[in-house]
C-alpha cells in the first residue's frame, strides 16, 4: 500500500543514473515521497538517480534511489524514492504544476479553451487550491 498520494502527470523529465548519460523521458507521477517515470531502458533497482523536471522554474532537481523497475509492453516504469529530505518538500510545488498542466488539458478537451500557464494557474488555484491536501495530511 502506498504511503503517499501520487498525482498523474506527463511532464517531461530528464535523468541520469549514476554516471550514465542524460536521458529525456516522461514523468508518470510524483508525490512527496518520490516519483515514477517512463524510460525506454531498464534501470537497476538500488541505482542512484538524479532527476530534473525542466518545466518548473527554477527546474526541480532531486536525488533518488531506484526502488523498482517494471517492464511494460513498450517501455519501463521506474519508481524513484527521494534520498534528501528537502526534495520531498520541493516536490510539493511540482505536484501543483502537474495538476495545473492537467487542468489546461482538461479545459481544452471539455471546453475547447486554450489557456496559457498563468491563466490555467489562476483558474486552478481559485477552484482547487483550498482542497489540495497538505503535507501533514499525507
Amino acid at each position: 500500500m502506498r504511503k503517499f498520494i501520487r498525482h498523474p502527470s506527463d511532464v517531461p523529465i530528464e535523468f541520469t543514473v549514476e554516471n550514465i548519460e542524460m536521458t529525456r523521458d516522461t514523468l508518470s507521477n510524483i508525490s512527496v515521497g518520490g516519483l515514477s517515470l517512463r524510460s525506454a531502458d531498464p534501470v537497476e533497482v538500488g541505482s542512484l538517480i538524479n532527476v530534473t523536471v525542466p518545466a518548473v522554474r527554477p527546474p526541480f532537481l532531486a536525488k533518488g534511489r531506484v526502488a523498482w523497475c517494471l517492464k511494460r509492453k513498450e517501455y519501463f516504469d521506474i519508481g524513484v524514492q527521494f534520498v534528501e529530505k528537502e526534495d520531498t518538500y520541493r516536490a510539493r510545488m511540482v505536484e501543483q504544476i502537474c495538476h495545473i498542466e492537467q487542468y489546461k488539458k482538461d479545459i481544452m478537451e471539455s471546453e475547447g479553451r486554450v489557456l496559457n500557464g498563468k491563466e490555467a494557474a489562476l483558474e486552478w488555484i481559485s477552484k482547487y487550491a483550498a482542497e489540495f491536501p497538505g503535507i501533514e495530511g499525507r
